[in-house]
């Protein structure tokens, strides 16, 4: 939780609209404002909004009321306000409150989630939950960053912002969400051992030159039985048998594009013999590369 960063965070002030929208899963998120109070006595007195606003103290101390009910908060806390929640917040006078603080819509897209699904966006949907949270996660470090990218823009600023703004818009709801609403399944990713991932990726990127087990071996800092030996463990097919059927599965694929002659397809797909790669490929796909051409790539059967 890095809060002194964001007490240089001023500038947060000039993404008034540069910053004006952004997707958040099947969420759209459109932000109305965005400001800054350095630490000095000062009191918002009780209004409302039709939109989300959102306080992070970073200094200092003061008092958030709303819903009849107070709350002492200084630094370190994250307190919100709901569309139509009536509140004030005053500064203490003794230790000035210093806050940064942003505001926006949230609308669920035709794929958003369902009636009673819940997830992170239950942590500003539901008017049950608390306003006030000492669960800022990446809050302080967000803010700090889409303040340093506010101002002077340069290119390639409305992804940056884009996405800084959706982590916010999450990690703010996040901030006051039960734990079971952020409870999810893991995603789906490669099971397979770094070593072996990064021999695939060796062998996607050599299929037109020389390739051998001793040069795969070497990409990984293996020894050469050991490299076949983890690869076939882990694939179920060695090195080699596996290069040649990437070899050949690119070689259907360039095949169909008709500007090619079928040496040019061969040499691509690192076959310096053309009848060795007709060879091969008559064994894998049961007919010829000239065939496979006329086929245009489908085979009726």
């Amino acid at each position: 939780m890095n809060l002194r960063n964001v007490a240089d965070a001023g500038s947060l002030t000039e993404l008034s609209g540069v910053l004006q929208t952004c997707r958040a899963g099947a969420f759209q998120a459109d932000f109305f404002s965005w400001g800054f109070y350095e630490t000095s006595p000062w009191r918002n007195y009780w209004h409302r909004h039709s939109f989300y606003e959102v306080c992070l103290a970073y200094s200092g101390a003061g008092r958030f009321s709303i819903a009849g009910e107070h709350h002492d908060v200084g630094a370190g806390d994250v307190f919100l306000a709901r569309p139509g929640d009536v509140h004030e917040i005053e500064s203490s006078h003794t230790d000035p409150l210093g806050i940064a603080f942003w505001s926006f819509t949230l609308r669920a897209g035709k794929d958003g989630p369902g009636p009673g699904e819940r997830g992170w966006w239950s942590g500003l949907t539901d008017p049950a939950l608390p306003t006030v949270s000492r669960r800022i996660g990446s809050l302080p470090s967000l803010i700090t960053a889409l303040a340093e990218h506010a101002a002077p823009v340069r290119s390639g600023y409305e992804s940056v912002l884009a996405g800084l703004g959706a982590a916010l818009v999450v990690d703010t709801a996040r901030a006051f969400a039960d734990e079971d609403d952020l409870c999810t399944g893991s995603p789906a990713v490669s099971v397979l051992p770094p070593a072996v991932a990064a021999m695939q990726r060796y062998l996607a990127d050599n299929l037109s030159r020389p390739v051998t087990v001793r040069d795969v071996a070497a990409a990984v800092h293996l020894s050469e039985r050991h490299a076949e030996r983890l690869f076939r463990h882990e694939t179920g097919g060695s090195l080699m048998a596996t290069l040649r059927r990437m070899r050949l599965d690119l070689a259907a694929v360039l095949l169909l594009d008709t500007g090619t002659t079928v040496t040019e397809v061969a040499q691509a797909c690192g076959y310096a013999d053309v009848r060795a790669f007709s060879t091969a490929f008559r064994r894998l796909y049961g007919h010829s590369p000239l065939a496979h051409r006329a086929l245009e790539g489908t085979l009726h059967l």
